[in-house]
């Protein structure tokens, strides 16, 4: 039975400030025993926010309800500053397409440092799913704020 991640206790406090920062605290994961409190190893995570990363540059092969796009725009710089909130359930399209099967996590963290270096040489970004046109320090914080909740799960043994 899958974990509801909206109530998960005992999760790090983690607000990256760069991708190095990001791919440090992967490495520390990566080198020893983890506790993954959610649903996903620590290879599904890093799988998961490479392929995020890509498709920010390639284009989103997933699109939400006219619903969500209505309340991403409304609340567009609060979402966008903020903390990602934990809990969020993607349409099952979208779950089929940013979903990671099962990974080891030195193939997921291969896969995350060469999203990360892709971000890092490629200035151009796609239209976001949800928030439309953002410039590449938007999508950056996105990308941070993601992998913070994300990363949140996973607790060093």
């Amino acid at each position: 039975m899958p974990v509801n991640t909206a109530k998960v206790e005992g999760r790090r406090e983690l607000d990256y400030a760069s991708f190095e920062e990001l791919l440090a605290d992967a490495d520390r994961i990566s080198s020893g025993p983890v506790k993954a409190l959610g649903n996903w190893s620590a290879g599904q995570i890093f799988r998961h926010l490479a392929i995020v990363y890509n498709q920010s540059i390639d284009g989103f092969t997933v699109t939400f309800p006219w619903y969500l796009h209505l309340m991403a725009k409304m609340f567009r710089s609060k979402l966008i500053a903020g903390p990602m909130p934990p809990g969020f359930k993607l349409p099952s399209e979208g779950a089929k397409a940013l979903q990671p099967g099962p990974t080891s996590a030195a193939e997921g963290l291969a896969d995350l440092r060469a999203a990360v270096e892709r971000l890092e040489r490629k200035p151009h970004r796609a239209i976001h799913p949800m928030f439309g046109e953002l410039d590449q320090e938007q999508w950056n914080k996105i990308h941070l704020k993601r992998a913070s909740l994300h990363m949140s799960f996973l607790v060093p043994q």
